[in-house]
């Protein structure tokens, strides 16, 4: 099952993540989401663990726990949804010609 994990706190690595899940059951990744040019974390990230029902339980277990100050938002995360093109070139207002 795929784990959102909400409410991070910045400083939170892949390990601290892995760890407090592995609490619970097998997790086979764990990732932080970061921003693509300056690296920092953007505050949330996802955890997979192989077994439903240890992944129901760290969901119980995490939802709403503190982690460095912060309460964590932890679901079952929904598949991406996939966002149609832009046809305007993205830059709104007026258009160049």
């Amino acid at each position: 099952m795929n784990i959102y994990v909400g409410n991070l706190p910045y400083s939170t690595t892949e390990d601290e993540l892995r760890s407090a899940f592995g609490a619970y059951g097998e997790v086979s990744r764990a990732t932080v989401i970061t921003d693509k040019f300056s690296g920092q974390s953007k505050g949330f990230g996802f955890v997979e663990m192989p077994s439903d029902a240890e992944a129901n339980a760290a969901i119980e277990a995490l939802n709403e726990s503190e982690m460095s100050g912060r309460n964590l938002r932890v679901n079952e995360a929904r598949p991406r949804e996939e966002r149609p093109p832009r046809r305007d070139g993205g830059g709104g207002g007026r258009p160049r010609y």
